[in-house]
């Protein structure tokens, strides 16, 4: 079995750790939108009619007018959990490093079923494309970053190019992505997640991003925990295999030793970021990824 139903984990542990302390360390955020200053993030910003359909935007203080590159996160919690605040200390972390950082919501099981959960994402991404220079960040420099069940749709949007196409954008719109702990390779769909998530589908093999690797797939970085017993290493291994078989030219592999399956989204905090080098690890592949 390449997924295990604990992927509510990440979530839980966030609230429960990561939240308390980090209150206060949060980047401020204005309201509204307000062109030109990079001081200023966003809160709550629409990008569709559903209250689901709101992002937080995080901006690095300081550092002249010059476009900053972009990362957009998607959270975990087997598409049915999570909430874009607790995952703030990504956009704090992310923001202190340079980067103009989104994270979105995105409608959850059981209101949605696949598709749409990966839908939100690239209607969020359309938006992100068009008004992030309101921000100070650049749109043809956006990058995708995403954790467990957002690992597994920012993976979707990146390879299966039918996603973007539906919102008017190019799969060369995305620079590069990055999956932590994702799930990629996973039918057949025999436990509660993944049958409450993809039970629906007429053609399983259509929700698997391992079938839409590319040879001009995106510079893309999976990273894992060896002791992940949530969603198995084996997820990350065999997509970066099918992806060089396919012909890719840019695929970095990155199993961290002892870590779980939370751990690769904890240790992104400021806090925890000593348990293992996965931010600086990301920032770097961000960073030559923009060159």
């Amino acid at each position: 079995m390449l997924l295990r139903p604990l992927a509510t984990m990440t979530t839980r542990i966030a609230r429960r750790t990561i939240l308390p302390l980090l209150a206060g360390l949060t980047l401020p955020a204005c309201a509204a939108l307000r062109p030109g200053r990079l001081t200023d993030g966003a809160r709550d910003v629409a990008y569709g009619p559903h209250p689901r359909q709101r992002m937080d935007i995080y901006v690095p203080s300081g550092g002249g007018s010059a476009a900053k590159p972009v990362v957009f996160f998607i959270y975990g919690g087997s598409w049915a959990n999570g909430a874009k605040e607790t995952y703030s200390f990504v956009g704090d972390a992310l923001a202190a490093r340079g980067f103009v950082t989104v994270i979105a919501d995105y409608r959850l099981v059981p209101e949605v079923r696949f598709p749409v959960f990966i839908e939100d994402g690239a209607l969020a991404l359309r938006f992100v494309r068009d008004n992030i220079a309101r921000f100070g960040g650049d749109p043809g420099a956006i990058h995708l970053l995403g954790h467990s069940a957002g690992a597994y749709n920012a993976m979707m949007l990146t390879l299966d190019r039918r996603y973007l196409a539906a919102v008017g954008m190019r799969a060369g719109d995305i620079r590069s992505t990055v999956g932590l702990s994702g799930p990629y390779d996973f039918l057949p769909f025999d436990i509660d997640v993944t049958k409450a998530a993809f039970g629906n589908a007429r053609e399983p093999a259509q929700t698997q991003p391992i079938n839409f690797a590319r040879r001009d797939a995106p510079p893309i970085f999976l990273a894992t925990g060896s002791e992940d017993t949530t969603v198995l290493p084996r997820n990350s291994e065999r997509l970066a295999q099918t992806l060089r078989r396919a012909g890719a030219q840019a695929v970095s592999l990155k199993i961290y030793p002892g870590l779980g399956h939370a751990n690769t989204a904890t240790t992104l905090s400021r806090l925890l970021q000593w348990q293992a080098p996965i931010l600086d690890d990301v920032v770097i592949f961000l960073r030559n990824s923009a060159a």
